[in-house]
């Protein structure tokens, strides 16, 4: 299995400016994205970035990164443009890791490329994990997923599915069950043509409704793998707070 793992950053975070360059146990957040990328055991590390102190930074510490046009609304958008530059074969495999993911387990990295990988019907791969509350069940900042019986996505969404129709009849604090309920986890690995579609195709509709990117896979009619997985990624970073409990959670794993 060859696969390559794109990582896309940029300094524009609102709540927590510049921070891909975070200090983050005495060196940047985004060299702890890349050194887990590189244990995956990826043929190819690189950081898709629209700044040059984030590429200088990789490149300082001996990872690949290029400079990316500044105006790309996603990160996927930015990992296609580095795409297009790349000799990377059409049966290879692109993992695209959000460059705020330090917690993310390698192994996690290998089993999303492996399970596309097996699955020569597929266009896209991702993972869940199961949902353990009624509290994150009912949050609408975690994104749920169902899947048929062959491990297809049917749907994303903010709103909690599979709903109990039978459930809750006094309303939704009222619903009972949520247990079998998964929650989706934002890491993915493409087929290159794929990908490039993705990029080159408009935002849709649900999409739009959602505030969720990977709709417009399945608006489109591609095929989307999900399976559980067998390593549970740590939170990403997205505020100074999530900083300090990335740096307690690594120094934990040290």
């Amino acid at each position: 299995m060859r696969f390559a793992v794109l990582i896309p950053a940029r300094m524009g975070s609102q709540r927590l400016p510049g921070k891909p360059l975070a200090p983050l146990l005495g060196k940047p957040l985004i060299l702890h994205v890349c050194a887990h990328a590189r244990a995956s055991g990826a043929e190819l590390v690189l950081v898709a970035t629209d700044d040059e102190r984030i590429r200088d930074a990789c490149q300082a510490a001996g990872f690949r990164a290029e400079l990316t046009l500044a105006t790309h609304a996603s990160g996927t958008d930015r990992i296609a443009e580095v795409l297009r530059r790349l000799d990377w074969p059409e049966d290879g495999i692109v993992v695209n890791l959000q460059g705020d993911e330090p917690l993310m387990p390698p192994g996690t990295l290998r089993q999303v490329a492996a399970l596309l990988d097996r699955r020569a019907d597929a266009d896209l791969a991702t993972l869940c994990t199961p949902i353990h509350s009624l509290e994150e069940f009912l949050n609408s900042n975690v994104v749920k997923v169902v899947a048929d019986q062959q491990g297809r996505a049917l749907y994303f969404s903010r709103a909690p599915i599979p709903w109990d129709r039978d459930g809750a009849p006094a309303g939704m604090q009222a619903q009972p069950h949520w247990q079998g309920a998964q929650r989706h986890i934002g890491l993915y690995a493409y087929r290159p043509a794929a990908l490039r579609q993705l990029a080159a195709t408009p935002t849709c509709e649900l999409e739009r409704i959602e505030r969720l990117e990977q709709l417009r896979a399945l608006w489109l009619g591609m095929r989307v793998l999900v399976d559980a997985a067998r390593e549970i990624p740590g939170p990403s970073v997205d505020t100074p707070d999530d900083l300090k409990r990335a740096a307690q959670l690594l120094r934990q794993a040290e």
